[in-house]
């Protein structure tokens, strides 16, 4: 090893030995067919193509993805007249309590009850311990509920949430709403 070992590191690495070391860098030089940076013309068709195909993407998540999740709302007499072809679907019905009609059991626990439109009616099995305040079997009527579950082969409807409106604006003879100004 001779004395002056920057002079031999400088040879070694094909350095000019007079250049000063406070403008050498321990980066190497870049090749000089370096690939360019593509055209800003090409780069913006590539960035619209890429937005294009995000697009695509989250329209076709709304289209398809979400198909199982709509829940459509129909009153009793309506889904008992269209039962073959709502079973198994997610589904909102709007009915009456039938008076007298309300089961719980403890053991599993259930709540059992009938749901009317006129003539029209429909046994709801709900598989859960708790119901709304406002879910009561008044003899006199007057109960109106809101269920969501699936209408099974069987006929019966199995719910997953219940849903009790204000009856205070309910009138038992007629089995409609009064007006707010009566």
């Amino acid at each position: 090893m001779g004395k002056n070992l920057d002079a031999e590191l400088a040879a070694a690495a094909g350095v000019d030995e007079s250049a000063s070391t406070e403008n050498m860098s321990l980066e190497p030089a870049a090749p000089a067919s370096e690939a360019r940076p593509p055209e800003p013309r090409r780069r913006n068709l590539l960035l619209l193509f890429m937005l294009l195909l995000l697009m695509g993407g989250l329209v076709s998540l709304f289209i398809f993805g979400f198909k199982d999740a709509a829940i459509y709302s129909v009153p009793v007499g309506e889904l008992v007249q269209r039962r073959d072809e709502l079973v198994e679907r997610r589904v909102r019905i709007d009915g009456e309590l039938i008076p007298g009609s309300l089961r719980k059991r403890d053991k599993p626990c259930e709540y059992r009850f009938g749901l009317r439109d006129g003539d029209q009616q429909v046994q709801v099995r709900f598989p859960q311990c708790v119901v709304p305040d406002g879910f009561r079997d008044m003899p006199e009527g007057g109960v109106l509920v809101t269920v969501e579950g699936k209408l099974t082969p069987e006929g019966h409807f199995h719910a997953a949430s219940i849903m009790a409106k204000c009856s205070s604006k309910y009138d038992p003879e007629t089995h409609q709403m009064r007006d707010e100004g009566s």
